[in-house]
């Protein structure tokens, strides 16, 4: 006995039911001689809906298009295994649909809802029964959904009624380090198990703050790896299956290699950029180019994301801006072959150091002074992003915006911030790794994007004579190991200090942490890529007088 079954790890559209339906049908004419035809997660409406799910229009639209895309196999081709937003007695769940015959065949629903980090899944829907088989053309096929393949009382429910293979839709977003944890923490202990083989379906392409790497696999019940998909591609991949004494055996396929760190890294920024410039249909974006390391690599991104010509620099200097800046910046738009423009901010200082001059009367020029020119910068930046279309990209790192190094309304301003989530080491890392190579679906040049002095030179904001970031901050390996362990882990002041650090500077940085919450709470998204980016994962009150000293 055989089976067909074709894995789509295809990317998503949030709320726009009528284009993942149609993608869907254009994929079953694909591959007439399919059996069946497996989709990640909720892909009807797209992953992670949010609160669209409660918008009684959304969840019509849904249940229409379900019933549309069941009409099509009446034609007696391939089935469809659908991911969407499930309606039963009233409840909501996330759920798949067998669609096959012209109906829907059969429903499953999600029994493990997430509700931690990115994930408040407990919010939205209704938590389904222990799942049982679907039985389909001869076999009976276990589904459990994203979530429910963590826990081993799914699975064995599932192989306790009669499951001979197991089908995991997901919608699973990037992590640094996430692609072993799915295959060797998760998906093979559900193998050994339960002796069954497993295909795991993730989906791809960016959404908001999320990256979806795709990376699907297939694993026997022996534990072998039959396929490996790409990661960050789309693939669209027949499997076949053959059922002999020993159960169900996917026939091995192509083994791809995965990107490591930190290649997966940058291609989850490039991602993350690419399609939430495309997806809110910015014509490109601008950003100012000041000759440092962090505004060289968004730079670089945004080019391998979307094209030199789809990316606008500005360099914006003021009295205190070095030669080596503003050659520096030159040099970086040349390797990249983008639009640089130069814009002097001294007149702009000029008169507001006149139209405050009578308020500010008596008063030493200090940090105030200083921000005016972040916020000069920001709100010039902001008018050309007004005037011609693109949109603002930030570059402030997470090293930046872990202690509020940043200038609210200045360069915090901006529409989105591929480095929200890299601290200031991992942006050092990327940068030598992009100097070195380039991602393979990247549009920017082959060669090097910044000149070498952009990384080994000692980073400065560049808003006083002589500044440098150490004359405020610790080094950055020091920094951000004490960071790491306050915002990953999650850590006191006494357990980092136990740890070999002085105990002054771990105090300082978590009070600095803790006041910067509000600038925190006003800053673009920004691609998620650890375990806590700011925003979806560590959610802190903005008024807290807790602190661990």
């Amino acid at each position: 006995m055989q089976l067909k079954i074709v894995l789509a790890q295809i990317t998503q559209s949030v709320g726009d039911l009528g284009t993942n339906a149609t993608r869907m049908r254009d994929i079953r004419a694909q591959f007439a001689d399919a059996d069946l035809i497996v989709f990640p997660e909720l892909q009807l409406i797209g992953y992670p809906p949010e609160d669209l799910v409660l918008k009684p229009a959304l969840i019509n639209r849904a249940a229409t298009e379900l019933a549309n895309l069941a009409l099509v196999t009446a034609d007696g081709g391939p089935a469809l295994l659908v991911g969407s937003v499930i309606r039963i007695d009233g409840a909501l769940y996330n759920g798949v649909a067998l669609l096959d015959d012209g109906k829907v065949a059969a429903v499953r629903t999600k029994h493990e809802l997430p509700n931690y980090g990115t994930f408040d899944e407990k919010r939205l829907f209704a938590a389904g029964p222990l799942p049982q088989p679907i039985d389909f053309r001869g076999v009976r096929i276990g589904v459990p959904i994203c979530e429910d393949i963590w826990f081993s009382r799914v699975t064995d429910h599932l192989k306790a009624q009669g499951a001979e293979l197991l089908i995991v839709p997901n919608g699973s977003p990037y992590e640094i380090d996430k692609d072993d944890l799915r295959v060797d923490g998760v998906a093979m202990a559900r193998v050994r198990e339960t002796g069954l083989p497993l295909a795991y379906l993730n989906r791809t392409g960016g959404q908001d703050e999320l990256v979806f790497d795709g990376a699907s696999f297939v694993l026997n019940g022996d534990g072998s790896l039959a396929h490996q998909f790409p990661d960050w591609d789309e693939a669209l991949v027949e499997t076949v299956w053959t059922k002999g004494a020993g159960g169900w055996t996917c026939v091995p396929g192509s083994i791809a290699t995965l990107d490591p760190y930190p290649a997966d890294v940058y291609s989850a920024m490039v991602v993350g950029l690419r399609d939430y410039v495309n997806a809110n249909r910015f014509p490109g974006v601008v950003l100012g180019l000041s000759g440092g390391i962090d505004s060289a690599l968004s730079a670089a991104v945004a080019v391998d994301a979307l094209g030199a010509d789809r990316v606008w620099c500005v360099m914006l200097p003021s009295r205190f801006t070095a030669d080596i800046s503003t050659s520096d910046a030159a040099e970086c738009a040349r390797m990249m072959d983008c639009r640089l423009d130069t814009i002097p901010i001294a007149e702009a200082m000029t008169a507001f150091d006149g139209m405050l001059s009578g308020v500010f009367e008596g008063r030493a020029p200090d940090l105030a002074e200083e921000n005016i020119q972040s916020r000069i910068r920001g709100l010039t930046l902001m008018a050309i992003s007004n005037k011609f279309g693109p949109m603002l990209l930030t570059t402030g790192n997470k090293s930046e915006m872990s202690v509020g190094y940043a200038t609210i309304y200045g360069d915090m301003a901006g529409g989105y911030s591929v480095l929200k989530d890299a601290y200031k080491t991992t942006v050092f890392a990327l940068s030598r790794w992009r100097n070195a190579n380039r991602p393979r679906f990247g549009l920017g040049p082959d060669g090097p994007v910044m000149p070498d002095r952009v990384i080994t030179r000692p980073p400065s904001a560049e808003l006083r004579d002589d500044q440098k970031d150490s004359d405020s901050l610790p080094p950055y390996d020091i920094l951000d190991s004490i960071l790491h362990g306050l915002v990953e882990q999650e850590l006191s002041v006494s357990d980092i200090v136990a740890k070999g650090f002085d105990h002054d500077v771990v105090a300082r940085i978590e009070r600095l942490l803790y006041v910067a919450e509000y600038k925190r709470r006003q800053s673009p998204p920004g691609v998620k890529l650890g375990a806590r980016n700011f925003g979806r994962d560590r959610r802190y009150p903005i008024t807290n007088a807790f602190r661990t000293i």
